[in-house]
């Protein structure tokens, strides 16, 4: 239960990561509400990973999720580019994490 928690705290990061740009710097008020829900839930569901996860394995691979995931909505909502030596780096943070699950032993 603890790894679907991490996971669903790290949706919820890419959540409140694209709601945080669609508030526009926090000038459109539904969606700056939704990006501090998306925070808190977040944050809740890592920290009820932490009960059965250490720190070490559980907070890279919450932060991975968001920060691969913030990547894809940029390039496929928001039409962000990524030039073909960023696509390489992002491959080498999805290894990184899979790396990470699969040493942990947990």
């Amino acid at each position: 239960m603890a790894w679907v928690s991490l996971i669903v705290a790290g949706l919820f990061e890419m959540f409140w990561a694209t709601m945080m740009k669609m508030s526009e710097g926090f000038s459109k008020l539904n969606y700056s509400l939704l990006t501090i829900v998306g925070m808190i839930a977040s944050f809740y569901f890592l920290a009820k990973s932490l009960h059965s996860l250490p720190m070490s394995l559980a907070y890279p691979i919450w932060t991975g999720i968001g920060a691969v995931g913030a990547i894809l909505i940029g390039v496929f909502f928001f039409k962000d580019h990524l030039s073909p030596l960023t696509c390489f780096f992002v491959l080498l943070l999805v290894v990184g994490i899979i790396g990470i699950k699969i040493t942990s032993g947990h």
